[in-house]
């Protein structure tokens, strides 16, 4: 079950591979995600001392956190992934000219999960052709609509 996605990265990068990681999240988070509050259009993974760390995804605090917490909604939070998985990422950025971004927010077996994606930038030549090859799907189904 899809919490949020990122329909910008998939316009933006070419995705060579999709890895799952959790979170760590404190309770005030989990709670806003749960109730719909969440956005990673501009957020980014960086990778620091072998760990992954997750930037400027913005889970807005619900009215009702406690009065004792300062929530901040923008928070660098970290990402939880196998250190051999960890490894091979950091091979394939730092050599390849690949980089990490955030695809989706999601549930697995109640836990909320971030889905990475591999990838290299598009040039704008290529985002054209995407959205050339988009209209013309769109185009084709309509006239297979109207034709039948």
């Amino acid at each position: 079950m899809s919490i949020s996605n990122n329909k910008k990265a998939l316009f933006d990068y070419f995705i060579e591979d999709r890895y799952e990681a959790g979170l760590v999240l404190e309770g005030w988070e989990v709670k806003a995600i749960r109730a719909g509050r969440s956005q990673i259009r501009e957020s980014y993974v960086v990778i620091r001392n072998a760990e992954l760390f997750l930037i400027g995804a913005h889970i807005s605090p619900l009215l009702s956190a406690s009065t004792h917490i300062r929530p901040d909604p923008v928070r660098t939070r970290k990402l939880l992934m196998h250190a051999t998985q960890i490894k091979r990422l950091i091979g394939k950025v730092e050599q390849r000219g690949y980089t990490l971004v955030p695809l989706d927010l999601h549930y697995t077996k109640g836990r909320v999960k971030c889905e990475i994606g591999l990838a290299k930038g598009k040039k704008e030549h290529d985002k054209r052709e995407t959205e050339k090859q988009r209209d013309w799907a769109r185009e084709k189904a309509r006239l297979m609509r109207n034709g039948a």
